[in-house]
């Protein structure tokens, strides 16, 4: 069978294991389905997210003219500190800013190569963790806006990392960590006017288990654009990484904006 349609981050269920889906227009496929199968991906063109032409993707599924002009890809999305709607003051978009930085934001530490810290808004716990490939999470404070979250994670900057190492996410090369005590080294460390907000007696830790057949020793990175056409055996998905049977591993969220044929 033969699935086409435009590549965006796989949607995903909390379960034991998590469930993963690729939804396409007319149709959406369970992955999990797809474990210990020959699939086989092919190129089929570009078509960018937001405008919906088809253009060559620039990054983040836009493209170029998109991903600096559309107000779902300002500067306040990877560095959240960046956040202004809360005074007022736009960045592209005022409304839409609003909208997303003046809601209730999750700080968090997660183990998925290591233990880092993070911002993501309450409405996308777990998901977000999930995306990342995270074993074990714990929410460290809940803010009421972007910005009182950007400012949390600057401070713990200088104490944890901030970005996921993926070939160790994906090679499940990690130490344990109790990341209970890890967040009670956290209330000294965030800024003052953030203290009210640390989950003092809130120390509930999120097990996220992955559909993983076999963790690659070596990897090697799926790239459509020098490798427009790869078929092998599904033997994990783990973030947003489908991990096949010869160490290759394909970045979904990576290739958001590339359509696709998938035959399964």
């Amino acid at each position: 069978m033969t699935y086409q349609g435009v590549l965006t981050k796989m949607q995903t269920e909390l379960g034991n294991p998590i469930q993963y889906y690729l939804v396409f227009e007319d149709s959406f496929l369970n992955v999990n389905q797809l474990l210990d199968k020959e699939i086989e991906i092919n190129f089929a063109g570009f078509e960018c997210l937001n405008c919906h032409k088809k253009k060559k993707i620039f990054r983040q599924g836009f493209c170029y003219d998109c991903f600096y002009s559309s107000p779902a890809v300002g500067d306040w999305i990877m560095r959240p500190e960046l956040s202004t709607a809360h005074l007022g003051i736009a960045d592209r978009d005022l409304e839409y800013e609003q909208k997303a930085q003046l809601q209730p934001h999750v700080v968090y530490l997660a183990l998925s190569s290591e233990v880092k810290v993070g911002v993501t808004r309450k409405s996308q716990v777990p998901t977000r963790w999930i995306d990342q490939g995270a074993t074990q999470a714990i929410a460290v404070v809940e803010v009421p806006n972007r910005y009182l979250a950007g400012i949390t994670e600057v401070a713990l900057k200088d104490h944890y990392a901030d970005k996921t190492n993926w070939r160790k996410m994906l090679q499940c090369n990690t130490e344990g960590c109790d990341l209970i005590l890890e967040k009670s080294k956290v209330e000294n460390l965030i800024p003052a006017e953030v203290k009210e907000f640390f989950y003092a007696q809130k120390n509930d830790v999120y097990e996220l288990n992955y559909p993983v057949l076999n963790y690659p020793a070596k990897i090697a990175s799926l790239n459509l654009d020098k490798t427009p056409s790869f078929q092998g055996k599904l033997v994990g998905i783990k973030g947003q990484y489908l991990i096949f049977e010869n160490g290759t591993v394909f970045n979904i969220r990576g290739s958001e904006g590339y359509v696709v044929n998938i035959n399964v």
